[in-house]
């Protein structure tokens, strides 16, 4: 593992005073972010930089200087959202040729990737990846100054840096990383090779970043690490993610713990019980098991069985009876047989997860699932695709509606989506609750609401009492 020493950082921000220095009035930046919440992470990384170099932000495009997508590699459809917003920006880029289109992250991990941006989108200006985040500065700064494009891709198992600027939004939750990459290489994944192998920040590190959100108005942090249940392997010293969790407890102010993504070889009884005895870490557990076909995990390279899986999840609802468990499902991976993917509805009817994030397989080019024989059809995938999601929407919605009555703590995160009128915020549990805005309630207020309405994704309630 590489870690970036404090004189490389300092060395980056006096790129950032230099770009600074290059406008008279304050430039506008674009960040758009695909994928998972390391990304969204990243890009506060990202904005952060940016801040220190003097840009404001803007949400449009046609006003902006600089346009930067922070890219997922992880399903398909994400990757041609991307290539299709970047192709139409080159009537703006024409309109405006100082304007600075630039692609980052996983997808910029990728060469063939890299290859296409080079030869078939000539208006990107910059591009750089996951590894090379930190030398944003002075790419920006080559990329406004010089004459050529500025590439920064580094095939590397990772780094670790620390004291980058990040710029939030104010929000009552923070997302704060412990650690980085994967060492599991399951067969259908892209992300060992994207976000290099599995590397954890200094546990004081840590919970120095989580001392300062909370002093900023932050009473909520997710940990995340693509494998989070695995942090600590790689420290020197007797430390592991149940420590972790048991220390980032202890921080005064702090109300609620979350974290993801947990590999299920990795979810220790050191962890159930952590979770059991931190009164601060909320009953949710997001636990994806991805195929119920012990075959189809043993081609997947997971390293457990549906048996086990099963197993643990009663293992941590014997500990935490009131747990909230979210999975991932992948249906359609090659050569699943219609008796492979009755073993994934019958998981789902067993555990009974209070929701699921499923997708049909996407080939990611480089990884040894891509190069598999597939006998399966894509109508029958998708087919089995409806299936599951007919199953899992009944599931969700008896949950949901055995909610009818109850009252729950909520943290008030903002204005509803759906309607102006309402107030949106999650229980304990990680569920959605819309209710009526009223007076003294803002963005980081703690309400009991009690539910009157129900639905699939989200519940309905009023407030019955306030804090404060």
């Amino acid at each position: 593992m590489k870690t970036i020493a404090p004189e490389e950082v300092k060395r980056q921000m006096a790129y950032a005073n230099q770009v600074k220095e290059l406008f008279t009035t304050a430039p506008k930046a674009l960040v758009i972010t695909y994928g998972c919440q390391q990304n969204e992470n990243d890009s506060e990384l990202i904005c952060g930089m940016l801040a220190a170099m003097g840009y404001t932000f803007t949400e449009d495009k046609s006003e902006a200087d600089l346009i930067l997508y922070n890219t997922c590699a992880v399903r398909e459809g994400a990757e041609l959202r991307v290539l299709g917003n970047i192709g139409a920006l080159v009537h703006e880029k024409r309109r405006r040729p100082g304007l600075i289109v630039g692609i980052c992250g996983c997808m910029m991990q990728q060469e063939h990737m890299v290859k296409t941006i080079r030869s078939k989108y000539k208006h990107v200006s910059l591009v750089f990846g996951t590894h090379t985040l930190h030398q944003l500065p002075q790419l920006l700064f080559e990329a406004i100054t010089g004459q050529n494009r500025v590439f920064s891709v580094e095939d590397s198992e990772g780094v670790i840096v620390e004291d980058i600027p990040v710029y939030r939004k104010g929000d009552p939750k923070a997302w704060v990383s412990v650690m980085y990459g994967c060492n599991n290489f399951c067969t259908y994944c892209i992300v060992p090779y994207v976000r290099g192998r599995e590397r954890s920040r200094d546990p004081e590190r840590v919970l120095e970043e989580v001392r300062e959100l909370v002093a900023s108005g932050v009473t909520e942090i997710t940990l995340l690490g693509q494998n989070v249940n695995a942090y600590g392997k790689d420290l020197k010293g007797d430390i592991d993610f149940a420590d972790l969790l048991r220390q980032v407890n202890e921080v005064e102010g702090l109300r609620r713990i979350r974290f993801m993504t947990s590999h299920p070889k990795d979810m220790s009884e050191r962890l159930i019980q952590a979770m059991a005895d931190c009164e601060k870490v909320m009953p949710q557990l997001h636990l994806p098991f991805q195929a119920g076909s012990n075959e189809i995990l043993r081609v997947m390279n997971r390293r457990y069985t549906k048996e086990s899986y099963l197993e643990l999840v009663q293992r941590v609802r014997d500990k935490i009876p009131n747990i909230s468990l979210t999975s991932d499902v992948i249906v359609g991976f090659p050569n699943e047989t219609e008796e492979d993917f009755c073993e994934t509805l019958d998981v789902l009817s067993k555990v009974r997860f209070d929701s699921v994030f499923s997708f049909i397989y996407s080939k990611r080019t480089g990884t040894p699932a891509a190069v598999m024989d597939d006998a399966t059809t894509d109508e029958e995938k998708h087919k089995r695709f409806d299936r599951l999601l007919d199953l899992q929407n009944t599931i969700s919605r008896e949950i949901n509606d055995a909610c009818l009555g109850e009252t729950y703590e909520v943290l008030t995160e903002g204005e509803s989506k759906t309607d102006s009128n309402m107030l949106t915020g999650r229980t304990p549990a990680g569920k959605i609750v819309n209710f009526p805005k009223e007076e003294g309630i803002t963005v980081g207020s703690y309400v009991t609401v009690k539910i009157d309405k129900t639905n699939t994704w989200s519940l309905m309630g009023t407030v019955v009492k306030k804090e404060g």
